[in-house]
């Protein structure tokens, strides 16, 4: 089971995603067979602030929907203590990109909140979409997986 540290910051209704975030991102480590006890911090904000997050961490000056960092990288040996619970990274996610998103795609808010966790558990496990074509692809099909087996569809 995966204990969630919230942080609403700066999102005006953030507390509404509460739970629908526990649910994706308890489920997308149940999907990747992934069952150890862990710790992970979740800050919903706003624009500005990631911006300013991505630009500090990323070297990209604008804002962008989520933003993942890992503790353990899961290669070359970088793997949490086989035991006990352990900080599995923190998730940073901006609900006014998320909105202007949703809106966007033609669906709702909360499932592009839910696809966004989804998204950065991936990332925090070691999967990345910018390393390769053929990765990304495997990252996107993953991504599809998860939300199909949560029951969030597009249309949602």
């Amino acid at each position: 089971m995966t204990r969630i540290i919230f942080d609403i910051d700066d999102a005006p209704g953030g507390e509404a995603y509460r739970e629908l975030i526990e649910y994706a991102a308890n489920g997308a480590l149940s999907a990747l067979g992934f069952t150890r006890n862990c710790e992970l911090s979740v800050t919903l904000t706003d624009d500005e602030r990631i911006h300013a997050l991505n630009r500090e961490y990323r070297g990209i000056d604008r804002p962008t929907d989520v933003l993942s960092f890992p503790m353990y990288s899961f290669s070359d040996g970088d793997a949490p203590p086989e035991e006990g619970e352990f900080t599995l990274g923190d998730v940073v996610i901006s609900v006014e990109r998320a909105e202007a998103q949703a809106k966007e795609y033609g669906h709702s808010t909360r499932r592009e909140i839910a696809f966004l966790t989804v998204h950065s558990i991936l990332h925090l496990l070691g999967w990345d979409h910018e390393t390769s074509p053929e990765d990304e692809r495997a990252m996107f099909a993953k991504q599809d997986e998860i939300m199909t087996a949560l029951g969030i569809g597009r249309e949602d």
